[in-house]
């Protein structure tokens, strides 16, 4: 069945090239039709700031054209009339993966720009050596490579920071140099954030879910937050490595909270357990937002180290329980030690130690250091601004 769904799909790809494409109509789309990441922010930035743009949000979830459509955007099913007209006439089309993010077939003839979902260390599309998406990129597997046409599919331009990162992307995804775009991302603005600003932003753009986080959060002396990686095994990573009940007590102890955050392609699921200081993330809910008003980021592998230390005053524990076996599974293209900050434990016992001894205060200077290798003068920038200027031909190709 799957393979007859794509054979559709590459009957229809070569007719996306026939369409005439409008130079003032974006197409705007994110992974399994959600509304998030850099391509949300930079979806309202344009919206706010383009009256002369035609944007729309393109996805396959209803749930998702009807949010975007209360805030008072524009928003199409990917199977509808308007939604199959706006793709295939829009010239340019953005989103946080792959075409397949709005709709592969109709993607023939757009400029399109990859604004992606995380800087990093890890090995990513054809510099995946191992792992089952080595499969894919370097042993060329017939139905790996046949079901994922959108893999293939270069982008016109790929939104990355520093030229420590570009290196990795440009060599990733196959392009030139002179493709990557070193602006930085839309979704880390709200990070550094004024906190008027902010809050104007969540009231106005986020469900009342992100609210209510917010507030619970507010009751707690302490907020860690625990974002663990994407495994290629998509294995339950909280019960993995990791005791709640005895976490739980500790935090209660102190009286802070933990928040589970699974990574969106890992199904979760919970122990059915009651925990009075433990809560799962919200499944849907952009966790951007939610992450100023945490102060301890507990992750391993994750790309969202990066984003995290951009603000002030938090601290970081790396919890690496399977470290070699992860090495074993999915290589870097960076060394580990050397582009990391934080705390390092190695053990259930040691995270349960660091989080009750409080012991994961961040250095500062490494913490500088790590953010002018990822993220340099990026900082500084309005991010979706420079996109839209060079898009609109108004900026200086770097």
């Amino acid at each position: 069945m799957k393979i007859l769904l794509y054979t559709f799909c590459y009957i229809l790809y070569p007719f996306s090239f026939l369409f005439v494409r409008n130079k003032r109509k974006y197409a705007f789309g994110s992974f399994a039709g959600r509304f998030n990441d850099n391509a949300k922010y930079f979806f309202i930035y344009t919206c706010l700031h383009c009256s002369d743009i035609n944007a729309a949000w393109i996805s396959s979830s209803m749930a998702t054209v009807r949010l975007v459509r209360s805030l008072g955007f524009k928003a199409y099913h990917l199977a509808s009339p308007q939604g199959v007209w706006h793709s295939l006439t829009s010239k340019y089309w953005f989103f946080n993966s792959y075409t397949s993010d709005i709709f592969y077939s109709f993607s023939g003839g757009a400029v399109c720009v990859n604004l992606w979902h995380g800087v990093g260390l890890k090995r990513i599309e054809y510099n995946i050596l191992s792992g089952p998406l080595g499969a894919r990129y370097q042993k060329t597997d017939f139905k790996e490579v046949y079901c994922h046409p959108q893999s293939f599919r270069a982008p016109d331009y790929l939104v990355t920071s520093t030229p420590f990162q570009t290196h990795l992307f440009s060599s990733s995804f196959r392009i030139p140099l002179d493709r990557c775009l070193e602006f930085g991302y839309p979704r880390n603005e709200i990070l550094t954030e004024e906190v008027g600003l902010r809050t104007v932003f969540i009231t106005t753009y986020e469900p009342p879910e992100a609210r209510q986080m917010i507030e619970k959060i507010g009751h707690y002396s302490r907020t860690l937050i625990y974002m663990p990686t994407w495994r290629d095994s998509q294995r339950n990573l909280f019960a993995q490595g990791m005791d709640l009940a005895r976490l739980n007590s500790v935090l209660s102890s102190h009286g802070e909270l933990l928040i589970l955050k699974p990574h969106p392609n890992v199904k979760l699921e919970t122990d059915g357990q009651y925990y009075s200081n433990i809560v799962y993330f919200p499944a849907g809910l952009d966790v951007y937002p939610i992450l100023p008003y945490t102060d301890v980021l507990i992750t391993d592998y994750s790309s969202v180290l990066y984003d995290y230390i951009l603000m002030e005053g938090k601290s970081v524990i790396l919890y690496l329980y399977d470290y070699q076996e992860y090495l074993n599974e999915r290589d870097l293209f960076y060394p580990f030690d050397e582009n990391v900050v934080g705390k390092r434990v190695y053990t259930f016992e040691e995270l349960l130690a660091t989080v009750n001894d409080h012991d994961y205060n961040m250095d500062e200077t490494e913490r500088k250091a790590l953010i002018e290798k990822f993220w340099g003068e990026t900082i500084h920038f309005n991010s979706n601004q420079k996109i839209l200027d060079f898009i609109r031909g108004k900026g200086e190709f770097k």
